[in-house]
């Protein structure tokens, strides 16, 4: 037993510390190649920290253990909006209105409608695999034409920057970056800083999950609450980690980049890739709750993206007890595998 919470506490070390370092290799990356924060936030960035939630939804689905996998990812994607949003926002004010975030969130919007049909249809098998990985390439399309148009807006304003400067006109900043202490300033450096941050990221889950499911085992813990509560806020720790180190260096374009990025990679890359692999069994008390919740999420995080509300103190308190609220509800009602 001392084990497992050496292993928790071990864990959470090495998130925050990946997280810190993803942040600046991401940044860093950003700056020199004129990419926004934004989009940083929705590839790099959330592809690392969905990691353990690809390896946690597979191999609990390889063993039959459908409601791991599917509580994992709707618990996940929960706590991303809820807590992931919520905590930061107590450290420093996390602003929700960058360009593009509106956009992003109504297609998180509709993927998670698109993911609740098909939930109605159990198993999730090959064919709903195979659509929502279509979707996960239509997104990934969007962000990667994003960029390109920035780059070249960017190149456009350089290069009428000589002009503007002897008019005194100043320059819009329309990548969002402020200044940040230690973001390399090297490409390599900064490549390096991210791979650190990818590696320690799903490393420092496993540990942190391991530990935690085997306390909540001793603890007489169900599977599916397990799966909607311990694993699944195990598996967003490294989105907390790193969306707590962008609010504390005041980058909150990657904090919520980072968050509707993961929730769509959530739902179409985890489970898409694993239904792909192997059909997914939907417990039918997810049906009824949790995937309700994950719906209203979803649409809070548009509401706040498209009028632009920055977080602070009151409503990041608002919503991390609105987490702890659903994480209460769920073992009130006794879910069960």
């Amino acid at each position: 037993m001392l084990f497992d919470y050496i292993s928790l506490a071990g864990g959470l070390v090495v998130l925050i510390i990946a997280g810190d370092v993803l942040v600046r290799g991401s940044v860093g990356i950003a700056q020199r190649l004129g990419i926004p924060n934004l989009v940083i936030g929705l590839t790099i960035v959330a592809f690392g920290t969905s990691a353990p939630e690809l390896v946690i939804s597979l191999k609990a689905a390889l063993e039959g253990a459908g409601g791991i996998a599917i509580g994992n990812v709707v618990g996940s994607n929960i706590a991303n909006v809820l807590l992931v949003l919520g905590m930061p926002a107590l450290i420093a004010a996390t602003p929700c209105g960058e360009t593009g975030a509106t956009r992003n969130a109504l297609f998180m919007v509709a993927v998670t409608i698109v993911f609740m049909a098909l939930c109605f249809f159990t198993p999730i098998g090959l064919t709903a695999g195979l659509i929502l990985l279509a979707l996960l390439g239509v997104f990934l399309a969007a962000s990667t034409m994003m960029a390109q148009k920035h780059r070249k807006e960017q190149k456009a304003i350089a290069a009428a920057s000589a002009g503007a400067a002897a008019a005194d006109i100043p320059m819009e900043d329309d990548d969002g970056l402020d200044e940040v202490e230690d973001v390399p300033d090297s490409v390599w450096i900064a490549l390096a800083y991210i791979l650190l941050g990818l590696v320690g990221l799903p490393l420092g889950a496993h540990f942190t999950i391991s530990g935690a499911t085997s306390i909540a085992t001793s603890w007489g813990v169900s599977e599916a609450v397990i799966g909607l509560t311990v694993i699944a806020l195990g598996t967003s720790l490294p989105e907390l980690a790193t969306t707590v180190m962008a609010a504390i260096r005041q980058h909150g374009a990657v904090a919520i980049g980072n968050v509707i990025g993961s929730n769509v990679f959530n739902l179409l890359a985890i489970i898409g890739i694993t239904a792909v692999i192997v059909p997914i069994d939907v417990p039918q008390e997810v049906l009824k709750l949790d995937i309700w919740v994950m719906l209203a999420c979803a649409i809070l995080l548009t509401i706040l993206a498209g009028m632009r509300i920055c977080l602070g103190r009151i409503s990041g308190a608002v919503m991390t007890a609105a987490y702890c609220a659903y994480i209460a509800t769920v073992y009130v009602l006794g879910h069960t595998s």
